[in-house]
């Protein structure tokens, strides 16, 4: 067999990236941990009984199951859950480490008011007076809607509080982060006439082709997707990447395609002109003939592989060949959400994906793409509105669509600041929204900002009240599942120590400042604790959840496909890669790209940072990954220093050069570059990419749709 240059490069990286999410890794590491502990020299913690504790881990969007071992009540390590739906007996590198956020340096301990831009420790009773007069005085002053909340979703009880505290203030603006389930459910929206989420029946597919999703880079439920993708080498199953850059996704696929970024959904659109034309779909899917042959002609019209060759970089023998493979699987998915699908992402590509799906037949089918329409199992009394609340509601929302981006962006635009107070848990939109700067600007216009954070992170350092949060292994609270796994799960996460500083539930700190607040907004939260909310909220499936410790719906209650193929007003507005710039100024094309060993909007324990390639972070210096053409054009070397600039910011990092890379494409890893100077792990090392990269807003969703931005490299 002929190995060329390429072939050793696909295989070389891809041994890298097996290392990377094998378990032979965390084993090996475990058995050292065991080994050192046998030095001399090293502190051991006194013997005493051993027992374990189950619980859930809410550091990403799998709600993975995790059993806590604990000696003389104290936690000292976390395996994964044997047996749970999600992540069987598997744990993910944070979720290993989660521990380490127990004492995280940066952790708020106590409630803190900013006094004349200073940090002043505060009581319990001090801090919440503060933040209630704060809102009662806006309240009075007719002000009711420039009250604005932002959660990182809105899906269990927690966040339920959040949304039921904004509406009796008398706001309608309550906003979730924008992520890739917020765009599918409004692609799903806009095609189907109904609100749904989306399920990917992955370990049932025979053949997975993702549109640059990082399948195994912490895409929806990280661990299991590493147990997929571990499962589909035995049984035989293939996955296909489409993405610029050679990610661990795209080297442990069984086929890569690289692609020019920003052209998935010209690829999929041609592949779906393909399969019309061959006649190799499924026509029992096709419920509207007009509509049906409207889009076969548009596809085969507009997106012919000849033509799409030229836009993707991709050979017209390649798409025919990918188009066959798909149609000649049995149970075929496709899928699509950038990354680990932390961002929204464009609703043509989410269409284009969609209706590749359709093709197949494989709605709501075994293998398949699913609609479901979750219950979760909550009932919530009453509330009650006194006329300022009454007035305030009444009123237009600031943003029209649900999106932070544009919450942001408005107040950014403002002269006159239309937000008064801003309410944030669980959310950390001053790093994790692109253009991070320029959020973080408009985040300093608010008068007044409440902050529920466990950590002192960037959004939370402009606060002017800080009540703090117990992290997740200090709490109950019921967790939905948020990832895009065909199951519909609530699960009852459980404290695993007490709280080791004076800090409180997030669901306790909004009845504490509902209390304080008196009148309607008091009556209108009638628990004592937030153990009773819960209790009574969940009431209609609360023995089973209080009893198993999850509500596990085997039957998913599905939303019918009722498409017909007509993706006329979806497919027509192509997205800019960010706004500004020109291709003369700015020759090349920077990607953010995310790695499952760095978190988002929480910053990633001082293990995992450790254990982060030198050729990603060294030292304080971030890399910038460059194809080595692209650096023989810029006369650039491994490790030079240069100048990345954007028309949004600029940043000094250092190069590495990466054959896995297209040629005029360029990456920086997600996830570094916290501003965070309690932690010296994580905090001042590498350079947040969100400050070098801009929104674009999507014309349908109303949310963030740029994929990179034009960008030049010089040196220092």
């Amino acid at each position: 067999m002929k190995v060329d240059r390429r072939s050793f490069l696909g295989l070389g990286l891809g041994a890298a990236a097996g290392v990377a999410v094998t378990p032979a890794t965390w084993k090996l590491m475990d058995d050292s941990s065991i080994w050192t502990q046998n030095w001399p020299w090293t502190p051991v913690p006194p013997d005493g009984e051993v027992t374990f504790d189950e619980t859930i881990c809410s550091l990403c969007s799998g709600h993975c199951g995790i059993s806590v071992r604990k000696i003389d009540g104290r936690p000292v390590k976390i395996e994964g859950t044997k047996g749970h739906p999600i992540n069987d007996g598997g744990v993910c590198l944070h979720g290993l480490s989660a521990l380490q956020y127990l004492h995280d340096p940066s952790r708020v301990k106590s409630p803190m008011i900013k006094i004349d831009g200073t940090w002043k420790k505060a009581t319990w009773e001090e801090a919440l007076a503060h933040a209630a007069k704060a809102l009662g005085d806006i309240r009075k002053a007719g002000k009711a809607n420039a009250i604005a909340c932002i959660t990182e979703n809105d899906r269990g009880t927690v966040p339920g509080l959040f949304k039921r505290l904004t509406t009796v203030l008398g706001s309608n603006n309550y906003y979730t982060m924008d992520t890739m389930g917020k765009t599918w459910s409004s692609t799903i929206e806009a095609i189907n006439g109904v609100k749904a989420d989306v399920g990917f029946d992955l370990k049932n597919s025979d053949l997975i082709l993702s549109f640059g999703t990082g399948f195994i880079e912490g895409w929806g439920s990280p661990v299991y997707n590493f147990q997929v993708n571990a499962q589909r080498k035995t049984i035989g199953a293939k996955l296909i990447q489409v993405e610029a850059r050679l990610s661990n996704t795209a080297a442990a696929a069984d086929t890569w395609v690289p692609a020019k970024p920003g052209t998935e959904a010209d690829l999929a659109l041609a592949l779906c002109g393909v399969l019309i034309t061959t006649g190799r779909y499924d026509k029992k899917a096709i419920q509207n003939d007009a509509a049906f042959k409207a889009f076969a002609k548009m596809v085969q019209d507009q997106y012919a592989p000849a033509k799409m060759a030229r836009i993707t970089g991709i050979d017209v023998a390649t798409i025919q060949k990918l188009a066959m493979a798909f149609a000649d699987a049995k149970k075929p998915i496709a899928i699509a959400g950038k990354g680990k699908g932390d961002a929204a992402g464009n609703t043509r590509e989410f269409a284009a994906v969609y209706a590749l799906n359709c093709l197949a037949g494989n709605i709501n089918a075994p293998g398949g793409l699913w609609l479901m329409e979750k219950d979760p199992g909550e009932v919530w009394p009453s509330i009650e509105m006194d006329a300022m609340a009454t007035k305030g509601i009444t009123q237009t929302k600031l943003v029209g669509t649900d999106s932070v981006d544009n919450f942001m962006a408005m107040v950014t635009a403002s002269a006159k600041n239309p937000v008064e107070a801003l309410l944030v848990y669980n959310a950390n939109p001053c790093y994790t929204l692109k253009n991070a700067k320029a959020v973080t600007e408009a985040v300093k216009k608010i008068p007044f900002v409440i902050s529920f954070s466990s950590y002192m992170d960037e959004t939370t350092q402009l606060a002017n009240v800080v009540l703090p949060s117990h992290m997740f292994l200090e709490r109950r609270e019921d967790l939905p599942l948020l990832g895009p796994v065909p199951l519909d799960i609530t699960a009852l996460s459980q404290p695993m120590i007490a709280p080791l500083f004076d800090t409180r539930h997030p669901g306790d700190s909004v009845l504490s400042l509902a209390t304080a607040m008196e009148g309607s907004v008091a009556a209108s939260f009638p628990w004592e604790t937030y153990d009773a909310c819960l209790e009574a909220v969940k009431a209609p499936v609360w023995e089973t959840l209080s009893e198993n410790g999850a509500v596990v719906k085997e039957s998913v209650t599905l939303v019918k496909n009722t498409s017909g193929m007509d993706f006329s007003s979806l497919l027509n507005d192509a997205v800019a890669i960010a706004a500004g710039g020109d291709e003369a100024s700015y020759p090349l094309v920077l990607i953010p790209v995310d790695n499952i060993r760095l978190t988002g909007g929480i910053a990633a324990s001082p293990f995992a940072v450790k254990t982060v390639s030198d050729t990603v972070i060294k030292g304080a210096d971030s890399f910038v990954e460059i194809n080595p053409d692209t650096a023989d054009q810029l006369r650039l070397s491994q490790g030079d220093e240069v100048l990345v600039t954007t028309p949004v910011g600029s940043a000094t990092v250092k190069v590495n050069l990466f054959d896995g890379i297209m040629p005029g494409v360029v990456a920086m890893a997600q996830g570094l570059g916290h501003a965070m100077a309690e932690n010296p792990y994580v905090g001042g090392k590498g350079v947040n990419v969100n400050e070098l990269v801009g929104p674009v807003m999507d014309a349908i969703s109303g949310l963030d749709a740029a994929w990179g931005i034009r960008a030049k490299i010089s040196r220092v």
